[in-house]
């Protein structure tokens, strides 16, 4: 290395320069970037401050939202365990589970990254970790492309009259409202004929 030379600058005299207490772009002049603002509220759920959906191009316009945030799935480690609806869970089905919409209750899943949707069912409870508004089967979760992103941000439509869209075609009567099977009966209790006691005397 060479040796410095003297009456050269050395790191004692460098003296760094303040920074300017004004924004670098001047008043009046344009933006340096046109990125649009990325916007934060997608987790939030509930239906008080939420318009109207954009719409899915070509599905027939503008919907109604129930709900916005976070959706995550459940496949093997609970396929054909009983829900809170009482039937199995099936991860091929096209269900899902939420915390206070009925069961059987249609509603159309709308993915905010991708645009993609799928219907399903509501047979079950949850999920109950913040931020996530519904659990969706592995099929429907496919569906969507939400496998192995973990969670994605969606919006909740509920299908409530005929004639409504998801997926870019008419939901049809019936589709994705099949009632819960029926609960198996109980097996019958074998009744014992017991004799009366005799009184003793």
């Amino acid at each position: 290395m060479p040796p410095a030379t003297e009456g050269g600058p050395t790191d004692k005299d460098a003296k760094l320069l303040p920074l300017p207490r004004q924004l670098a772009v001047p008043p009046g002049a344009p933006a340096r970037s046109n990125v649009p603002s990325v916007r934060y509220d997608l987790a939030v759920s509930g239906a008080g401050e939420l318009g109207p959906d954009d719409g899915v191009p070509g599905d027939g316009g503008p919907r109604e939202i129930f709900e916005r945030g976070g959706a995550s799935w459940y496949g093997i480690q609970f396929h054909q365990r009983k829900t809170a609806s009482g039937e199995r869970f099936d991860m091929t089905a096209m269900t899902a589970a939420h915390k206070t919409l009925p069961f059987n209750t249609r509603v159309c899943v709308r993915s905010l990254v991708n645009g993609s949707e799928v219907l399903v069912r509501i047979t079950d409870r949850g999920p109950y970790a913040q931020g996530r508004i519904i659990d969706l089967s592995r099929a429907a979760a496919e569906r969507i492309g939400l496998i192995g992103l973990g969670i994605k941000q969606v919006a909740l439509t509920i299908i409530d009259r005929e004639g409504m869209r998801c997926g870019g075609s008419e939901v049809e009567e019936g589709e994705a409202q099949a009632q819960a099977p029926a609960a198996a009966p109980a097996p019958a209790r074998r009744q014992v004929k017991v004799p009366p006691r005799r009184r003793r005397r």
